[in-house]
């Protein structure tokens, strides 16, 4: 079992810039690609998402001067947002994960061969949807199997739940072939914001105010360009946080370059995705039937490009920043939680059908339950870690812990029992 984890963290230390560029070569030359082009497909998409994790990085670097800020005035936060990417990582130490791996794997492909989902799910570093929850009722409930079982279940849900998800995804964002399958989005953001949606629907005046992006930047050119935006957001965060000179025009620059820069990205991505779903389709039609599609599971971040969520990223990082001085109880500074505002947006954008209005108020009311959240279930966020290799003094948590509803569960359901 030891040489088996071995292996599998070694893979997974290459991390997903190169895990994943593998993962599509290799089901090129299964869907029958010629080698040449199996590995441009997969280096594309590996390219595309370094670029992505690059400028999500100058995102972070960029804000970093406002979070300092924010940070000292705040003495009285005593645990400590670890990040989504420290979790994860902990999450594959668990004893099961070895295990898991190839269950999740296997179950996958035996759904596809007896047509009882068309997904296929590639994106591997995102296991870790299905590890955090297994790894945390391992933790609460220190049972092997119950982990084990979780973990594999809920690859299993993703599927079917990433199969309703496509065919919105496809129309909203242009992504043909592809799907989300980012288990805490699709399962826990998109309802919310579905619901949402019927609320704005039953408010007379909110219902129908909107702001067209299309409209608008016709209008006033190029300041409702996303460049401009970024660069407005981080020169008012700058002057805000009593930053010098120099350090608000570096903000400036950086979060106009992330707004512009991840509609690059993305399409760099879709060079390799698209003739990999081609394939993919082509094959099922021939091998399992001839009205088959099968759509490639990919990572939220696909989704990243759309104006309407570079706007709401723009608008909901200040916001989150604020949120720790606004909710009553408040023992964390949400410093790692700003590392996902951008992917909670996409679902949001999905369910609004790309509205801005009413994807502005889903996000914003998604970052408050995910800030209220993180910080309700700090003990088990911690009780969870302290199972893994990554041991910690004092209480930790992440966003994790407001945006995964399994997580969710999970914790409510070792009070109850507790």
């Amino acid at each position: 079992m030891d040489t088996l984890l071995n292996i599998v963290q070694t893979i997974l230390g290459m991390g997903a810039v190169v895990i994943l560029p593998i993962m599509i070569f290799i089901l090129g030359l299964v869907f029958r690609m010629k080698i040449g082009q199996a590995l441009q497909s997969g280096l594309m998409i590996g390219i595309g998402f370094q670029g992505l994790l690059l400028v999500i990085g100058l995102l972070m670097s960029s804000i970093k001067p406002v979070v300092d800020y924010y940070h000292t005035m705040g003495g009285g936060f005593t645990t400590v947002d670890i990040g989504w990417a420290a979790l994860g990582a902990a999450s594959w130490t668990v004893p099961f994960a070895p295990l898991a791996v190839p269950l999740i794997i296997v179950a996958n492909v035996i759904l596809i061969k007896f047509g009882w989902t068309k997904v296929m799910n590639v994106d591997m570093w995102n296991y870790i949807h299905f590890l955090i929850p297994g790894a945390l009722a391992y933790a609460l409930f220190d049972s092997f199997a119950l982990g084990l079982g979780i973990t594999v279940g809920l690859s299993i849900i993703t599927l079917f739940i990433a199969e309703k998800v496509a065919p919105h995804w496809e129309k909203e964002f242009g992504l043909e072939g592809t799907t989300c399958s980012t288990l805490s989005f699709i399962s826990y953001m998109w309802p919310i914001a579905i619901i949402l949606n019927k609320i704005i629907d039953a408010i007379p005046g909110l219902n129908n105010f909107e702001l067209d992006l299309n409209k608008l930047q016709s209008k006033i050119g190029f300041f409702g360009n996303p460049a401009f935006i970024g660069l407005i957001v981080g020169v008012l965060l700058g002057v805000i946080t009593h930053q010098p000179f120099a350090t608000v025009t570096m903000i400036g620059m950086g979060l106009a370059g992330v707004l512009l820069l991840i509609p690059r990205m993305v399409s760099v991505m879709m060079e390799g995705l698209t003739p990999i779903g081609n394939a993919a389709n082509d094959f099922m039609q021939k091998h399992v039937s001839p009205d088959a599609n099968l759509w490639i599971g990919m990572d939220v971040c696909l989704g990243l490009g759309h104006p309407t969520c570079i706007v709401c990223t723009a608008v909901c990082i200040p916001f989150t920043i604020l949120l720790a001085f606004l909710i009553p109880g408040m023992s964390y500074f949400p410093i790692g939680t700003l590392t996902s505002v951008c992917y909670i947006t996409v679902l949001c954008v999905m369910a609004s059908k790309g509205k801005l209005v009413r994807s502005l108020i889903c996000c914003m009311v998604s970052m408050f339950l995910i800030v209220w959240g993180a910080n309700q279930f700090a003990v088990e966020a911690t009780a969870m870690i302290n199972s893994t290799n990554l041991h910690v003094e004092g209480l930790i948590t992440d966003a994790y812990f407001g945006f995964s509803l399994p997580n969710i569960i999970v914790c409510l359901l070792h009070r109850l029992i507790a």
